[in-house]
């Protein structure tokens, strides 16, 4: 059976026409005369939406009754057994209500396209899992439900649903999208134009990135090497040469030029990991490309220029941006260069060739320059055999000289040079090899005793003897260099994987690293120094202690001018690591090169942590402000205009009011007025809160004392209240007010959500030196994931309307209880419900009885004393 094929319409926000364009494409498909069904789809009471769907068959929902609630869910089943050719399923990121078949809508679905039946669906770009939290930033608005990118990347169509901020702005106050009570509220917050548009560019560049993946793959399957040049993409190629920077700064203003174009750097390595490339210039070089908003990649191969190609048609890239060949004009002679080979090859990727101030220095190969292949001693023992050696053989053939050719004598000499050049190296080999030639044409090359020769033969054999001993002798060295180099390389890359690992480890990245490179080479302190920023240049003031910090140091004594250390690293203008100890060799200072440059990267990223840090409590003041503006806008009007809807009444003197109608007025304004009251009380408690500013004077406070005010505060409803407080329970250490405000909120919180025929309860009990009260209801609950979310201050359970208040009771309630010493949690009443757990630290009280005859015997000494006062002075 073939597996149905699922496409999915896709929007920036609500309300943009998601599920009315499904609508359109069903009505097209079964005008065409295709089997469609609507699965599931959600009209949020839009008239519109309702209207499309007439003239579709519906299949029936499930009923299902979780903790008291009844909710409808999409049957499967039904589905399955219908077998449509189309079913329209809405909300792909919608999470079903425990017990049903699946967890998530989107799981349901694939059951029904491995049916064979094809699915139309929906999805907001906010509930995309990869996108998740950067819409929470945007919005300051968590996503709950979320689909794995993963699901809508591999729908066979995505169409996005595009509309224009302000068109959708539009929309709402025309009171398309949601209801008149919730369009203020939705305008202010989430659906202002600055979130609108940004959510809009995520919508738009995350379908592009999709539709970047079709266009790959189709290519990919239909075999197209050539480039398509459907965005622009820069590639630069690095060699690790100190031009680098310089190429990357040209291609990035190459990819300036075109809106949305990518960078990207590239390093063709050789397959024998032994190229002379700079690995901390290409280390500082990678941070540059990814600070101007690119992306560093390595490839291996040995054609540099067929490497750099395949790598720049594998991206589909454009334009290819290289440097102008180092290499001197000799060498341009013999060979074309990178440059020239890879612009010949090109084809239709445009390749610019930048000048630079390199250009024909010559390559300088860091590895080999200046370090020799073999040690000291080596080349030294090299000398000694070839002094040794070479007249000793001679002696030997002197001896032998009727038994062996000339041929023989040429080889043996042959193997002497070739036993120089293994021990000591071309340096003694190549002079060998000269020796070697003279002995033979002075003591066995007929005529002997004589530097002159015959037969020109032998002359031939003379100099082929010669090229061979140097030829031999130099690919020896070679390959005694690359063997040096090689391990010099594993040492390197053992040294950077340790130190990346204990970079990776330390909960501080940058003094981790500086810790193990002063481990790694034996010094007495590592100081990453930083240049003020009010301090004078130039290199008078190099060694200026006042022109100097220290941005990081480890091990003894911080180096506080550059010049205080053994060894001096130069990151960039105005970063320096000095290392104290000992001086380093040339091949160990490369390293530690590269990991300056990395120490600057951990300095940045601690810097941007640091500077995150302290915008954190912005962000959340601002968040907090912005909820506080959309959440009270309700909840300040209603009050607001019943108390002078109600007060402007009364003034009136066209209407005659009975003396039942003034008294409801009068009611209905000071109940009005207290409601203000309350909100504008928890709102200045919550900021009091925050600001660290609340007084709390705690003290002993009987429970069956407070619970029983706070219901009387609720009123009417408090009264169905059931109150069970053992009479021996001990007296709660806390402030009387703050806690009859926690009551008040916590237990007003239960009562919405208890069934008539269940009303809330309130039970306490004793634990390790802490009363425990427990409000408990039996309605609906809260799930486990979201428990948290109602006491953030301005939620409410679903965010669905502003008619439940600002949101603050709990959060409010948290906190008081949190000042006083105590804690609020929530728990799952069993059988079904919330319980919400007040401790609070308890005070031991003697019985209130025997109080009240300590009470009344002090009174009784007070009457005494007061009746005879000189009783009162002999006490004194």
């Amino acid at each position: 059976m073939a597996r149905g094929q699922l496409r999915i319409y896709l929007g920036a926000a609500p309300g943009v026409g998601k599920t009315y364009a499904m609508l359109q494409e069903a009505h097209r498909r079964k005008g065409r005369g295709t089997d469609v069904v609507v699965g599931f789809v959600e009209t949020h009471g839009r008239q519109r939406t309702e209207d499309m769907i007439r003239g579709l068959e519906v299949v029936r929902r499930k009923t299902m009754t979780y903790r008291d609630a009844t909710f409808t869910e999409m049957d499967v089943d039904a589905v399955l057994a219908r077998r449509p050719q189309v079913a329209l399923v809405d909300e792909l990121a919608h999470t079903n209500v425990p017990g049903s078949r699946n967890a998530k809508r989107w799981q349901d679905i694939a059951e029904l396209l491995d049916a064979g039946i094809t699915v139309l669906s929906t999805v907001n770009i906010q509930h995309l899992e990869s996108l998740n939290d950067v819409v929470e930033q945007i919005t300051g608005v968590p996503q709950r439900e979320t689909v794995p990118d993963e699901v809508v990347r591999r729908a066979d169509q995505v169409e996005l649903v595009d509309m224009a901020p302000e068109a959708l702005r539009r929309r709402m106050v025309h009171g398309n999208v949601y209801a008149a009570a919730r369009v203020d509220a939705a305008l202010g917050n989430y659906f202002r134009i600055g979130n609108l548009t940004a959510l809009r560019e995520l919508a738009l560049l995350w379908l592009a990135d999709k539709v970047d993946e079709q266009l790959d793959r189709y290519r990919a399957e239909h075999r197209i090497g050539t480039t398509w040049e459907t965005r622009e993409r820069v590639v630069v190629a690095l060699t690790g040469g100190p031009e680098g920077d310089t190429l990357i700064r040209r291609a990035a203003r190459v990819a300036a030029r075109g809106k949305g174009a990518d960078l990207m750097a590239v390093h063709v390595a050789r397959s024998d990991g032994l190229a002379g490339a700079d690995p901390a210039l290409l280390a500082k070089q990678r941070l540059l490309v990814e600070s101007l908003g690119g992306t560093y990649h390595q490839v291996v191969g040995n054609d540099i220029p067929q490497a750099l190609l395949d790598f720049a048609r594998g991206v589909n890239a454009t334009q290819l941006v290289l440097g102008a060949s180092r290499r001197g004009r000799l060498a341009q002679i013999l060979s074309p260069g990178v440059g020239v080979s890879t612009t010949a090859r090109s084809g239709p990727i445009d390749v610019h060739l930048v000048t630079h101030s390199e250009i024909g220095q010559g390559r300088r190969r860091p590895l080999l320059a200046g370090t020799a292949a073999l040690s000291l001693r080596r080349r030294l023992a090299g000398s000694g055999l070839a002094v040794v050696g070479l007249p000793l053989l001679t002696y030997v053939l002197w001896l032998l000289r009727g038994d062996l050719s000339l041929t023989s004598d040429i080889l043996l000499y042959l193997a002497a040079v070739v036993a120089v050049a293994l021990v000591g190296g071309v340096r003694p080999a190549l002079p060998a090899a000269v020796g070697a030639s003279l002995l033979l044409n002075y003591c066995v090359t007929p005529p002997v005793y004589t530097l002159s020769i015959a037969d020109r033969e032998n002359l031939l054999a003379l100099i082929v003897f010669v090229v061979i001993a140097a030829a031999v002798s130099v690919v020896v060295d070679l390959a005694a260099r690359r063997t040096r180099q090689a391990a010099r390389a594993s040492a390197d890359a053992s040294t950077l994987a340790t130190v990346a690992g204990s970079v990776l480890r330390g909960a501080r990245p940058l003094v981790a690293l500086l810790e193990r490179l002063r481990e790694t080479f034996g010094m007495e302190s590592v100081t990453l120094l930083e240049r003020r920023a009010d301090a004078p240049g130039g290199p008078g003031h190099h060694d200026d202690p006042t022109s100097w910090q220290v941005a990081a140091t480890v091990g003894g004594r911080a180096c506080a001018t550059p010049g205080e250390g053994d060894v001096e690293v130069p990151v960039d203008q105005d970063l320096t690591l000095v290392l104290c100890g000992h001086p380093l060799a040339a091949e160990d200072r490369r390293v530690v090169e590269a990991f300056a440059a990395q120490a600057a990267l951990a300095l940045r990223h601690e810097r941007l942590a640091e500077e995150a840090a302290k915008a954190g409590p912005l962000a959340e003041a601002d968040r907090m402000r912005t909820a506080l503006l959309a959440a009270v806008s309700h909840d300040l009007r209603t009050p607001l205009a019943s108390a002078m809807a109600a007060v402007g009444s009364l003034r009136s003197k066209e209407v005659a009011f009975s003396d039942e109608d003034r008294d409801e007025l009068l009611a209905t304004a000071a109940e009005s007025h207290e409601r203000l009251a309350r909100l504008i009380d928890n709102l200045l408690d919550m900021s009091r809160l925050q600001a660290g500013a609340l007084g709390v004077a705690p003290t002993a406070i009987w429970l069956e004392d407070a619970v029983p005010r706070a219901l009387d505060e609720l009123g009417e409803p408090g009264r169905a209240v059931a109150v069970r407080i053992p009479d021996d329970l001990p007296a709660a250490h806390a402030d009387p007010g703050l806690l009859q405000r926690v009551l008040v909120n916590v237990i007003g919180n239960a009562l919405p959500f208890s069934p008539s025929d269940r009303p809330p309860e309130v039970t306490a009990s004793e634990h390790d030196a802490h009363v425990e009260l427990r409000i408990i209801d039996h309605g609906p609950g809260i799930p486990e994931d979201q428990r948290d979310q109602v006491f953030l201050p301005f939620q409410r359970l679903g965010d669905t309307d502003n008619d439940t208040g600002v949101g603050l009771g709990l959060a409010l309630s948290r906190g008081l209880t949190q000042a006083m010493g105590g804690t609020l949690v929530p728990e799952t009443t069993p059988g079904g419900g919330l319980t919400r757990v007040l401790t609070l630290p308890a005070t031991e009280l003697p019985d209130p009885a025997a109080a009240g005859a300590a009470a009344a015997a002090d009174q009784a000494i007070l009457h005494r004393l007061h009746r005879h006062p000189s009783t009162a002075a002999e006490t004194a």
